[in-house]
């Protein structure tokens, strides 16, 4: 196939999706001074080194049009669905135009952004949750290679929780 996984910055996600970078910034933007260590400290982990670069977040290209975006983000705590004590894990995440479904794009794309976070922090578990009506996603998660671990409710609806680790070789 002839996808191309470009890593990107938030700013360019955003105004392909919302408007104008004035407006991005106006709706993104946060306020108030970090005035707490632990804070500072999760902000400086969370804010990449290259301003309008965040790591995981990547745009797929095809032919020189935006098709989608596929995500690596750290998964909210609070969310049912975890594979580490800690919580925190790395959130497969994935969004594609209606015109770039059924092409095999997502797959290819994801599996790229797999084995970039595998070179990138190796070791460590990758989780997905979808849906379980969703049948397009629950094929993907099969042929990407991760696993299920549970299902519970959230959205209303059943949902779908699974994990992939590169050190561990998918059945």
């Amino acid at each position: 196939m002839e996808v191309d996984l470009q890593e990107v910055g938030h700013e360019e996600v955003y105004a392909e999706h919302a408007g104008t970078d004035e407006e991005v910034g106006q709706e993104h933007a946060g306020t108030g001074a970090v005035e707490d260590h632990a804070q500072r400290e999760e902000l400086e982990r969370a804010v990449p080194e290259v301003p309008g670069r965040r790591p995981g977040l990547f745009v797929i290209d095809l032919d020189g049009a935006m098709v989608g975006t596929v995500s690596l983000d750290r998964r909210d705590a609070e969310r049912p669905g975890h594979v580490r004590p800690d919580a925190g894990e790395a959130e497969l995440g994935y969004m594609f135009l209606p015109k770039a479904w059924g092409c095999g794009y997502a797959a290819e794309a994801c599996a790229a952004a797999l084995d970039w976070f595998a070179d990138t922090l190796p070791s460590e578990p990758v989780v997905l949750c979808t849906q379980t009506a969703n049948d397009r996603s629950m094929r993907l998660a099969a042929k990407l290679g991760f696993a299920e671990v549970e299902r519970f409710e959230e959205f209303g609806a059943e949902q779908w929780f699974g994990v992939w680790s590169s050190v561990t070789p998918s059945a």
